[in-house]
């Protein structure tokens, strides 16, 4: 549940968007390409974990296996990506709160307003204390895992197949748009910071810790197929345009896929999905960077120094939310980017420099240094899809 929960949130959002151009099919197949070399890149920080004591991190095995310059690019990438994340997640939470008051109570606030609401409630939360995360984002988990799954139990009856496999779309190329989509994939499967997080938790126990690996991105990749069939099987690929002409955020996305629904209680339990999934991903990813921040800088944990570190966590990208709310879908692609580095890159990188150094005695990644250079070259193939679709160097539909 910890992995799970750690890769299914808000971002799961941007999947549709992005893979409009591609269609079902070819992200069907990105999405198990892109939880294969996702997973085994877990398992090869695993594999070099275990070489270290228990409680090791990132900064210890980077810094070992591959030195301070190494170490520096992994820690920025990491801060990158928590950053980056919790500015998309307020934008999304400007978008969503926007979205769900104009379709329940005919409110329409301004985006700068909704983003500061949105940002410092959940800043309090993560302020007062981890317990009080933990026990909101297990509740939201739960609530989220239940809404998704009954609400698609709703709309699988609807699903339009001429829709999902696009029978008009006749001679249409969907191959090509691929490439730009990958970097927003691989965000989706991004649970690799606590892979030392669940050694601490179980020790050296490689083959549970593998199950938890396994277990924990087959759930969010059974999620996002069925997310996938459900939004590709009720909105039209040419509808798309209009939704990412419109900044493709996931009020925008809900409310398109509210006007689909058949039902008010579909569209409600929608409603409902994207608020927890919104929320928690915050919580979880703010949490993260609150607790990095708070190492780094040293703060106490009293009330002063939790607000010290509140204030180092959460203004930089309120601000950013205020000032562009409708970042949501370019901030998931830089969060693509830099994930790309310290949870493919690098895990390659650590486990080829430990099995030069010293092997591992007690786990190995099957597949030999084949499946290390496999993955190595999936994480810069995807680093460098993101900066040639950021240079508009790629076709993206829309």
């Amino acid at each position: 549940m910890i992995i799970a929960g750690t890769a299914i949130g808000a971002g799961m959002f941007s999947l549709p968007v992005v893979a409009s151009g591609m269609w079902f099919n070819w992200s069907v197949i990105c999405l198990i390409l892109t939880f294969f070399f996702m997973y085994h890149s877990g398992l090869m920080i695993l594999e070099t974990n275990l070489n270290y004591p228990v409680g090791s991190s990132f900064d210890t095995i980077t810094k070992d296996t591959l030195g301070p310059v190494w170490n520096l690019i992994n820690g920025l990438s990491i801060v990158f990506v928590l950053y980056v994340l919790t500015y998309a997640y307020i934008s999304a939470g400007s978008s969503i709160i926007n979205q769900t008051l104009e379709s329940t109570l005919g409110i329409v606030a301004p985006p700068k307003i909704s983003g500061l609401i949105f940002s410092f409630s959940l800043a309090f939360v993560v302020w007062l204390s981890t317990k009080t995360v933990d026990r909101i984002t297990t509740i939201l988990l739960g609530a989220m895992v239940v809404t998704f799954f009954m609400y698609a139990g709703n709309i699988t009856s609807n699903l339009k197949s001429a829709l999902l496999f696009d029978r008009e779309g006749a001679g249409v190329q969907y191959f090509p748009f691929i490439f730009a989509a990958l970097p927003f994939f691989v965000a989706s499967f991004g649970f690799h910071a606590n892979v030392p997080s669940l050694m601490k938790y179980y020790g050296k126990e490689p083959i549970k810790i593998r199950k938890c690996l396994l277990y924990g991105s087959l759930l969010p990749l059974v999620i996002y197929l069925l997310w996938q069939a459900s939004v590709f099987g009720s909105i039209s690929r040419q509808a798309f345009i209009e939704i990412i002409d419109q900044g493709g955020n996931v009020g925008v996305l809900v409310n398109a896929m509210g006007s689909a629904a058949e039902g008010q209680f579909t569209h409600t339990l929608l409603n409902v999905f994207s608020n927890f999934a919104v929320t928690s991903s915050f919580l979880g990813v703010s949490l993260g960077l609150f607790d990095y921040i708070a190492d780094k800088y040293k703060f106490s944990d009293s009330g002063l120094g939790r607000l010290k570190t509140a204030a180092v966590t959460f203004i930089p990208p309120t601000i950013g939310g205020v000032l562009y709310p409708g970042g949501f879908i370019y901030a998931i692609g830089f969060a693509g980017l830099a994930g790309a580095i310290w949870g493919i890159i690098v895990p390659a990188l650590m486990v080829k420099s430990s099995r030069e150094r010293s092997g591992s005695t007690m786990y190995r990644v099957w597949g030999g240094n084949g499946l290390v250079y496999a993955v190595l070259l999936f994480g810069i193939v995807t680093a460098a899809c993101h900066l040639l679709g950021f240079f508009n160097l790629l076709p993206i539909y829309g």
